[in-house]
């Protein structure tokens, strides 16, 4: 795929990074969102594959955890398609597990009964749950703090349970809506690398929503740029650099190339954001 762009003609053309034999696992067509007269976005198609990881990055307020929601069942589409294994989605559905901005943890549970709550939901009895949640729990390093509660826990410990929360169902399709953003900056770094490191070792269909681009970047196959009022698909950017990826991506020239060039895009929307706002008007004497 070429990115389409007079200043960066410098980029070449890269391998798509879904196999043509992977069919996709989400499908969106023709996606609409709109709360009365305001359309939040419009025409959004988009595949993602069963062992691909797409990012998604665009302005504040272009609609990223609407689209992530909508995609989830959370919340209904105004027209058009989302699919999951060629089935529809009306609302939220096993095999999907979320991992929010925020947690999402309950505060009156236990990290483990936190971590268990899907399975409990599936009616598992307490020996099944235990088989499947504590694997989950040692993965992302929380043995020993099974009857902790959320406040007992420091925000990165707070993600990586509700990390296990969502990988304990085990799902064929994660949602991440930016799972890291609450988090200090070296607790997300490790983090991220965390969850390439889990994704790795069980690969699944993963949309990946998300404010920063180096991030988009670093956890993607292909990164979703989206514009506009209401926002569509700018492009589609095949990052193209193999995985597993470790922290050497972050000096590599291709992942540099791509920051730059999403960064440039979402610039010159702020830009024209900017232009478009008809500055206020003294009030007259």
């Amino acid at each position: 795929m070429r990115l389409e762009s007079d200043d960066h003609t410098h980029f070449l053309e890269v391998a798509q990074l879904m196999p043509t034999e992977d069919r996709p696992r989400i499908r969106i067509q023709a996606a609409e969102k709109a709360y009365g007269n305001l359309t939040v976005f419009q025409q959004i198609d988009l595949d993602v594959g069963s062992r691909e990881i797409v990012s998604v990055v665009g302005p504040s307020g272009c609609g990223k955890t609407t689209l992530l929601r909508c995609v989830n069942g959370l919340i209904p589409l105004s027209s058009g398609r989302v699919s999951i294994d060629d089935d529809d989605v009306t609302g939220p559905r096993p095999g999907v597990g979320m991992v929010f901005q925020h947690f999402g943890l309950f505060p009156w549970k236990t990290m483990y009964d936190n971590v268990a709550y899907g399975l409990k939901i599936q009616g598992k009895s307490g020996d099944e749950i235990a088989e499947v949640a504590q694997p989950f729990i040692d993965l992302v390093g929380l043995r020993g703090f099974e009857h902790h509660y959320p406040y007992q826990l420091s925000g990165g410990m707070q993600q990586r349970a509700g990390l296990a929360r969502a990988l304990a169902v085990n799902p064929n399709v994660l949602l991440m809506d930016e799972p890291f953003s609450s988090v200090d900056a070296q607790t997300r770094e490790l983090l991220q690398f965390e969850l390439l490191r889990i994704w790795d070792s069980k690969p699944t269909s993963m949309l990946f929503v998300t404010h920063s681009i180096d991030e988009a970047v670093l956890m993607g196959d292909r990164v979703v740029v989206l514009k506009g009022r209401p926002s569509t698909i700018h492009e589609v950017i095949d990052v193209g650099i193999p995985r597993p990826r470790d922290r050497s991506i972050l000096s590599n020239t291709r992942f540099n190339e791509i920051r730059e060039y999403v960064w440039s895009i979402l610039m010159e929307e702020i830009k024209r954001a900017e232009r478009d706002i008809e500055p206020t008007q003294p009030p007259k004497r």
